[in-house]
């Protein structure tokens, strides 16, 4: 009955269908994955469970849809992207919702640089196509997605907005000793590459206003992602921000089974030192990649947070049609 806020779903169903549309012009192919799943795998996040009475077996919801996307681009569909909902066990806010939309596509012989391209031109497309400029404006501060979109890598950003120069820690010892300097918050778990994006977090988000991809993230905290020849304490992934925000994440995805297992092997150790969100091994996702899947750039994207920005809306309840309540019970 309101207005505003019929506009505003107006829209949304307009950005999604430009995101459909552009990326099928570049010769992708949308595909549905399981929902129910074994292993909720593809993202730091607890899952819901529940219980599947026919087979009598424990399933979980997704929280990604990463790791069947994968298995498509080893089936030999070299470009697939899926819209569809994920559900995460964790908190609500002005940003957050259990249930969400998320889109991820895959591109079977391109990496995160692929994927850097790729982001730029459709943002660009979509703000053009709904709000008719590349200039757009979130409460007052505008955003230029004409320019071409800067690219920093973490550590810069770092040193850029916390003057601390990450080259220089060598040792996880000398990395908790500049965490407590500056206040920062970390677990016994964490290792010298989850310190920094700590760092980055506290230090550097709410900086990147205009739009940024930050580079080049450490391996403690990427999982799924190929390591950086030159230097394998990092790997080949960014994030891109708008508005203080992260709006995307990708990779150059990990396509070797030996590395993965491994990644795998030391998340199983982080989620018995007691990290909720750690990633277990996917013996079936390891096959596939035994079987070979080609060099592969990989990106996902928060489609309500993409709304809100496209729509200046205030919370992402504003742009959904049925958020997440608590009961009045």
């Amino acid at each position: 009955m309101n207005a505003e806020a019929k506009e505003t779903f107006i829209n949304r169903s307009k950005i999604i269908s430009e995101v459909r549309r552009f990326l099928d012009d570049k010769g992708f192919m949308e595909v549905e994955t399981p929902m129910l799943v074994h292993n909720a795998g593809g993202a730091a996040a607890r899952p819901f469970e529940t219980h599947y009475n026919s087979l009598d077996e424990d399933v979980k919801l997704r929280i990604s849809l990463e790791l069947y996307l994968k298995r498509l681009i080893v089936g030999g569909l070299e470009k697939v992207y899926e819209i569809g909902r994920v559900f995460r066990n964790e908190g609500l806010d002005t940003r957050h919702n259990p249930e969400f939309t998320l889109m991820e596509l895959y591109q079977a012989y391109t990496d995160y640089n692929g994927m850097m391209d790729l982001t730029e031109e459709m943002f660009r497309y979509i703000a053009e196509k709904v709000c008719g400029s590349t200039k757009i404006s979130y409460k007052g501060q505008e955003m230029d997605l004409g320019k071409p979109f800067e690219r920093i890598t973490m550590v810069d950003a770092v040193k850029k907005y916390a003057n601390v120069d990450w080259n220089e820690v060598e040792t996880l010892e000398q990395a908790q000793a500049l965490a407590k300097e500056h206040h920062v918050e970390f677990e016994p778990h964490h290792k010298k590459g989850d310190i920094l994006s700590l760092f980055f977090e506290e230090f550097v988000e709410e900086h990147l206003i205009q739009p940024t991809f930050v580079m080049d993230h450490p391996i403690e905290i990427s999982p799924l992602t190929k390591k950086k020849p030159d230097n394998p304490e990092y790997v080949e992934r960014f994030e891109f921000f708008m508005n203080g925000w992260e709006m995307a994440n990708a990779y150059s995805e990990l396509n070797d089974p030996i590395d993965q297992r491994e990644r795998f092997k030391a998340q199983e150790e982080l989620l018995a030192a007691g990290d909720e969100e750690a990633n277990t091994t996917d013996e079936d996702f390891l096959h596939a990649l035994e079987i070979g899947m080609p060099p592969t750039g990989g990106i996902g994207y928060g489609i309500d947070r993409m709304v809100m920005l496209f729509t200046d809306s205030e919370a992402i309840r504003d742009v959904l049609l049925f958020p997440t309540l608590k009961s009045l019970d």
